[in-house]
């Protein structure tokens, strides 16, 4: 039998040097297989989680699908589109090769010996970046060592995938819809609350739907076609036009009150895509949240790095420091686009010098501020920046810092 083996990148990693699985060229969920899909969209959750691995024709590392895949441990791999076609069947991705070989595996490779890594000690007050409740089950279970995660951080378009909300739908209907979705995620959010270890929290990362994401998973409302969503309205500058929104938010805390009394402060919110401290203020004070309610910033524009000292003293709770963002932004390199993914570079000096920027100003001003950093950045970015009070990384690599801290 001709095995034919594939060229290709891997964009995320896995726990094991090769995975073997069924092809799945469709959308319904089939567990254990190989997703094979020319990108990955927001459409497609539901059969990537159940999914052993991805193999797909475009994207970057650092996409929101890529990241949910990161989260879950789940391997993708890149190859050329013309390539696609040719997988069906029983395949074998080899992650130490960057390849995949069609037809049934002969033999499993062994695993490569791995380089001394970063410790869990090094992470400070960790923050766990998930997609829904099992991740946080993931971490607990992890023993003694998952009391150093003192945070889980969820966007909330993930939490909308894993529950099967559509938001702008519900926003575009009358009260009672709206009213409804607030309550649909306060459910989610109490669910989360009950899974925690009494040190932690959530911090949920307001809804930061792009135009071109909310088209699949929006049926009803209208959705404006945008040249370039990524620069569009969405983040902050969506927040600030919507009412709907806003009354949501506060169906969202009105129902946590409710379910959870006092525990209700474990769920803390985080503005998304800012520019200045002004557009912040400005989303405060269209939002109207109660004043108990801890806001953070989520910094990943360049404009946002230079305004940080600024929204520390607009009241910023924290400041989040959002690096594959702002790595695009620094570098004009689309990180979802694997054509300039050379360009793309989480340890670019610009890069590094935003970061350092940032955590100086919030230590200054006695903010706590936290980095995301993937794993194979994480030594790098310990030896070249002052230390901030935690990394955020996502829920498989901070996994196996806990085990292996064990």
């Amino acid at each position: 039998m001709d095995r034919r083996r594939i060229q290709g990148s891997l964009l995320t990693g896995g726990t094991e040097s090769t995975v073997r699985g069924v092809c799945n060229r469709t959308d319904s969920p089939l567990e254990g297989s190989i997703l094979v899909a020319p990108s990955l969209e927001a459409g497609l959750y539901d059969a990537i989680v159940a999914a052993s691995a991805v193999v797909c024709s475009s994207g970057g590392r650092t996409g929101h699908m890529q990241s949910i895949c990161r989260g879950r441990g789940i391997p993708v791999l890149r190859i050329d589109h013309d390539d696609l076609a040719d997988l069906a069947g029983e395949v074998t991705l080899h992650l130490d090769s960057e390849s995949i070989t069609i037809g049934p595996a002969l033999s499993a490779h062994a695993p490569e010996a791995g380089t001394e890594a970063p410790s869990l000690q090094n992470l400070g007050s960790a923050c766990a970046v998930i997609a829904d409740l099992r991740d946080i089950d993931t971490i607990n279970a992890c023993g003694p060592g998952a009391a150093q995660v003192e945070s889980f951080f969820i966007r909330e378009e993930f939490l909308c995938l894993a529950a099967g909300l559509s938001p702008l739908d519900a926003f575009g209907g009358g009260p009672t819809d709206v009213t409804g979705y607030g309550k649909a995620v306060a459910d989610r959010l109490c669910m989360f609350v009950d899974a925690l270890l009494p040190s932690q929290r959530i911090v949920l990362r307001m809804l930061d739907l792009r135009s071109d994401h909310a088209a699949s998973v929006t049926e009803r409302a209208p959705i404006t076609i945008e040249p370039n969503p990524e620069l569009g309205l969405h983040g902050a500058r969506w927040l600030l036009g919507s009412a709907a929104y806003r009354d949501a938010l506060h169906a969202v805390l009105g129902a946590l009150h409710d379910q959870l009394g006092d525990a209700a402060r474990r769920v803390h919110l985080s503005v998304p895509f800012l520019t200045d401290a002004e557009e912040f203020t400005q989303v405060m004070d269209h939002l109207q949240l109660p004043e108990e309610v801890p806001v953070a910033a989520f910094i990943e524009t360049p404009a946002a790095v230079h305004a940080a000292e600024a929204l520390c003293a607009a009241g910023a709770s924290e400041l989040f420091l959002g690096t594959k963002d702002l790595a695009q932004f620094y570098l004009a390199a689309d990180r979802n686009n694997h054509l300039v993914a050379e360009s793309y570079q989480t340890r670019h000096p610009a890069v590094l010098d935003g970061l350092d920027r940032v955590i100086t100003a919030a230590r200054t001003a006695g903010t706590p501020v936290r980095v995301f950093a993937l794993h194979a950045d994480l030594k790098h970015y310990l030896d070249r920046l002052p230390t901030p009070d935690g990394y955020m990384m996502c829920t498989a690599e901070l996994e196996r810092m806990i085990l292996q801290s064990r």
